[in-house]
């Protein structure tokens, strides 16, 4: 695409969001605190924003927990080259150091929020500069700045990134870019001006530009062509037909609201209940301009007059609580607050807490399959595409021909432990029908895969013993 196409069609998207946009505010104004001086609601009950940071705190300790290996890569068929296996193993090594010391946790965990509030979180992955600590950089790209188009495959492949930046940072961030002479020649050093960075499919590769916009008019800074597209854009979920997903905040909304509104009348009858409302006869000699409710005061009355008396609020702290408790209830299940928080009963069994984590499970099914497919996989495809260019890892195709990612992240052991459950009640069965019966079990394969299962590391398990051409077994 040229400059004035990647403009145009970027605007096009952008008219497609907005009907978005303002369920969108809402939503950030509901539940993350206001910039001093940006406007929006006042706040008076955290209930919804409490909710909304554990459940991006356990996203990120379940699906990509900080310091501990989430994902590992393991071939396909051990057996026909047992020698992959360790290739593959110092391979995945090589790119957890490089997440441990790269910003991934901070980023990600501002990329699950916006995901949890808004539906949609997107993330950007980049090769650092040379020097840097590691060659991985990330970045949570608002959802203010993301205008995204959904591909033929169902997924957010096309994502055009609307920032805007002074000279100098556009001169630093594209080197290579011939900008205009009149944009250092300015009196504002600090005026910024709105530049487009798209990223769409092609036939060879994701494609990359970097385009400005001056007067209606595009002057093109960078382009390319990626391996792996940078922009990660995933969604919580999402309706047939849309393009932005629905996070459980925007389900929550109306009950956040309901919520945030009865606090606000709860501490004006407290107010109310605490001052007094009075009320006084007009006898001429009582003047509450001049009156002051403090102790050892006198106020004078006439002759006959009731004088102050306090008028009795209408209101009912009683029936407010039962609201705000029902509504404060349905935000936290809404939010998964009550399903993901650790346990407050220390005497749990070890079948509690099993049957604890499969509800989890069952509850993050559908998020975490859509999760897995459009984050996950994308990202580590991403990352081992940037260390294969800087000679760290060699060339692994991850199409399941020879081999795939093996997800070990808290949630997917949980599903693990399940299927390793099942396949040692079939060993028991087995063994309790006799030696006959037993004969059949290849118990070095069962082990191999229970250890696949758990995700046990390779380096525990002896070498595959493959039959060579005289028969002689050889590792």
């Amino acid at each position: 695409m040229t400059p004035d196409e990647i403009i145009a069609r970027a605007e096009r998207a952008l008219e497609r969001r907005r009907p978005w946009e303002g369920v969108w505010r809402d939503c950030y104004d509901h539940v993350l605190a206001t910039t001093p001086g940006a406007g929006g609601p006042a706040l008076y009950d955290g209930t919804a924003a409490d909710a909304a940071e554990g459940l991006a705190a356990s996203l990120l300790a379940e699906l990509t927990p900080p310091w501990s290996r989430w994902f590992g890569l393991s071939p396909v068929d051990e057996a026909a080259d047992p020698a992959l296996a360790g290739v593959l193993e110092r391979a995945a090594e090589v790119l957890q150091g490089h997440l441990d010391r790269s910003n991934f946790a901070l980023e990600m965990h501002q990329a699950f929020l916006d995901l949890v509030v808004a539906g949609t979180g997107v993330l950007l992955v980049e090769e650092a500069p040379p020097g840097e600590p590691s060659a991985l950089r990330f970045t949570a790209v608002p959802l203010r700045e993301a205008v995204l188009e959904e591909g033929v495959t169902g997924r957010l492949d096309t994502v055009f990134r609307l920032v805007r930046m002074t000279a100098d940072a556009m001169a630093a961030r594209y080197p290579e870019a011939v900008l205009p002479p009149g944009m250092f020649q300015s009196g504002d050093p600090e005026a910024t001006h709105k530049v487009i960075e798209a990223v769409w499919p092609g036939r060879s590769g994701p494609r990359f530009a970097a385009v400005l916009e001056r007067e209606g008019r595009g002057t093109l800074l960078a382009g390319g062509r990626f391996d792996q597209s940078p922009f990660l854009a995933f969604r919580w979920l999402k309706a047939p037909g849309e393009t932005y997903g629905r996070g459980p905040v925007m389900k929550a909304l109306p009950d956040i609201r309901t919520a945030n509104k009865v606090v606000e009348l709860v501490l004006k009858n407290a107010s109310i209940a605490a001052t007094g409302i009075w009320q006084a006869d007009d006898d001429g000699v009582l003047n509450p301009a001049t009156v002051r409710l403090e102790p050892g005061s006198i106020i004078p009355k006439a002759v006959g007059s009731a004088g102050l008396t306090p008028l009795a609020a209408p209101g009912s702290f009683d029936v407010s609580q039962l609201v705000l408790t029902d509504m404060r209830s349905r935000i936290r299940s809404a939010l998964l607050a009550d399903r993901l928080s650790v346990p407050q009963r220390p005497g749990m069994t070890a079948t509690e807490v099993l049957e604890r984590s499969a509800e989890t499970a069952r509850l993050l099914g559908a998020t975490y399959g859509r999760l897995q497919a459009e984050l996950l996989t994308p990202l580590v495809a991403r990352c081992l595409s940037i260390l294969r260019r800087r000679g760290e890892v060699p060339p692994i195709p991850l199409d399941g021909g020879e081999a795939r990612i093996a997800y070990q992240s808290p949630l997917a052991r949980v599903q693990g432990r399940a299927d390793a459950s099942n396949t040692l009640l079939f060993l028991q069965a087995v063994a309790a029908l006799g030696p006959g019966a037993a004969g059949v079990v290849d118990l070095p394969a069962a082990a191999r895969h229970l250890a696949r299962t758990l995700s046990a590391p390779g380096a525990i398990l002896a070498p595959v013993s493959v039959q060579t051409p005289d028969g002689k077994p050889s590792a």
